[in-house]
């Protein structure tokens, strides 16, 4: 018996800890509303920012929030957003893998009465109560611009796109062909997909600068990709061939000081995970919230670098 009640006693303990751990807020007001995100990565410093201002939101809103890491498969996020669905999560956040691919299990949370928020990347064939991302239309024209003024309105350059089927590849691809439009004498020569991912980022940049050795500009999607087309191009980068990332994320930043990469269209992580979470929050208790939130995004280049880098 005595070993009964220590088996008893041990349990209790143990069940105590991970309701402590699941919680971690520091209100205990609203600690019984879960909430679940599921992250398309955590193998980009992009999406831990992301994480990181979600958590950061979560523990001032006193709610329980699980981070799930779909390792960008959208089968497995697919399974994770049927879990959350399943444990009855008062409010979904999923920043997709794919925007299409997540369309079925978003639909299953709507039938279950539970509000989607959209992070980063939009969902498609499904209902989500708000989609909060950065202006990535806006964020392509910007790097078009930037990339030109940088070429002196000429030259030839290759184009590094993200993830084929999200949202963030397909608007910051339209927004930079809509901005190349007032710059004919520059000319795309190859755009070819990276996954916004840096090692994939070398090996495309190496490949196509075998066809191309004398382009004069990139422009990559995201500043993973960027970086490296950097390495690619080894001491051409920021000299005669001119960089221009996406994201402003801390080695972004760091690459734009050294002058190897030309420019980056930051973006604020943190703050999208936070408006996140809180619209989240807000759609799970029933009020109103915008159908999209806009993040704003702003070039940084040597000459404001100081407002961006610690």
């Amino acid at each position: 018996m005595r070993i009964k009640q220590i088996s008893v006693a041990t349990a209790v303990m143990a069940s105590l800890a991970l309701t402590a751990t699941a919680c971690n807020s520091g209100s205990s007001g609203s600690s019984d509303l879960k909430v679940g995100l599921s992250l398309s990565t955590l193998n980009n410093p992009f999406f831990v920012q992301l994480k990181e201002g979600a958590q950061a939101e979560a523990k001032k809103e006193g709610v329980s929030l699980t981070v799930t890491d779909a390792q960008n498969d959208a089968s497995q996020q697919a399974n994770q957003i049927d879990n959350f669905t399943s444990q009855s999560v008062k409010s979904i956040i999923i920043n997709p893998v794919d925007s299409d691919a997540a369309g079925p299990s978003v639909k299953a949370a709507n039938n279950a009465n539970i509000p989607v928020v959209a992070a980063d990347r939009t969902v498609n064939k499904a209902t989500v109560a708000t989609t909060v991302a950065s202006d990535n239309v806006a964020g392509g024209k910007l790097a078009a611009q930037t990339i030109a003024e940088a070429l002196g309105g000429k030259g030839t350059i290759l184009v590094l796109q993200g993830t084929a089927g999200t949202s963030a590849a397909n608007e910051r691809g339209q927004g930079f062909t809509e901005g190349l439009k007032a710059y004919p004498n520059i000319k795309v020569v190859a755009s070819q997909p990276a996954d916004f991912d840096r090692t994939k980022g070398l090996d495309v940049t190496t490949n196509l600068l075998q066809a191309h050795p004398d382009i004069t500009g990139v422009f990559a999607q995201n500043d993973e990709m960027a970086l490296g087309a950097i390495k690619a191009l080894g001491s051409k980068a920021g000299k005669t061939v001119k960089v221009v990332g996406f994201d402003g994320t801390p080695d972004g930043l760091t690459a734009v000081k050294a002058g190897t990469l030309f420019a980056s269209v930051a973006q604020q992580p943190k703050l999208l995970g936070q408006l996140a979470v809180e619209n989240a929050v807000k759609a799970a208790k029933g009020k109103k919230v915008d159908t999209t939130v806009k993040v704003p995004v702003k070039v940084v280049t040597s000459a404001n670098i100081a407002e961006f880098a610690s």
